[in-house]
């Protein structure tokens, strides 16, 4: 009724004056966050389609590269995501129940754990920047030269070729790569700036079993980046190790 509305619009002030309750309002926000979440789907589907058809036709060359990629920084990073989607998880329940202080602490922890992540990722970037396999930096001596790598290299600095690839293709892993983990690390990025803005409102009281919309919706988009890393990760990492040994 319309007594009813006036009543809960005056009980709970984050209700929008074009919802008429405060379940429509976050089922709206969901669905949104939903639809938004599927054109992110489309995005990264684009990246993984690319991945799939040069991996398929340049396999001796992702092996090379994948191997020069480090297995236990990219192990101990999806470690840290599959706890950080454990924490946010709980941050949402915390908030649901009207538990302040533990939804604080939670999305604290999810803080901590993406910026963990993402500064194993800026340790994974300095070492392809200092063993100069950054790609499109075709100078004299770089890796991705030609005329420095060559199947039977043993410089750690140098790209050690498996048979069948070359240093073109090998390169072109490695701008899908840094395309894929960018990509990625951006939204981690993003995700850290809304934990940001969520912790400041709980610890301003802005939460409760009845308005907790927020905290939901983002949770939603923090367990969507947690499962492209776990997609990346085998893709990357993994896969490339287990075709050196039929290839090299």
């Amino acid at each position: 009724s319309e007594a009813a509305t006036t009543h809960e619009a005056a009980a709970h002030s984050a209700l929008q004056h074009h919802f008429e309750n405060m379940e429509q309002q976050r089922e709206a926000g969901t669905l949104g966050m939903w639809v938004f979440l599927v054109t992110e789907i489309m995005f990264f589907g684009g990246l993984f389609l690319v991945y799939t058809l040069y991996r398929y036709q340049y396999p001796a060359a992702f092996a090379t590269a994948s191997n020069h990629l480090n297995i236990w920084l990219g192990g101990i990073n999806t470690v840290v995501l599959i706890f950080s989607s454990f924490t946010m998880s709980m941050a949402v329940y915390s908030t649901q129940v009207g538990k302040r202080r533990n939804s604080i602490i939670c999305l604290l922890l999810t803080i901590v754990l993406g910026l963990a992540f993402l500064g194993i990722k800026a340790v994974e970037y300095k070492d392809k920047y200092t063993d100069n396999l950054i790609p499109g930096q075709l100078i004299p001596g770089h890796p991705f030269n030609p005329e420095v790598a060559k199947p039977g290299d043993t410089d750690e600095h140098k790209l050690h070729l498996v048979e069948g690839a070359t240093v073109r293709n090998v390169e072109l892993f490695y701008w899908i790569y840094f395309a894929m983990t960018g990509m990625h690390a951006l939204h981690m990025i993003i995700g850290v700036g809304l934990l940001l803005v969520l912790t400041i409102m709980a610890w301003r009281g802005r939460f409760s079993p009845e308005y907790h919309a927020p905290v939901e919706i983002s949770g939603l988009y923090w367990h969507f980046v947690d499962i492209i890393w776990i997609f990346l990760f085998p893709l990357l990492y993994l896969l490339g190790r287990h075709l050196e040994g039929h290839l090299g």
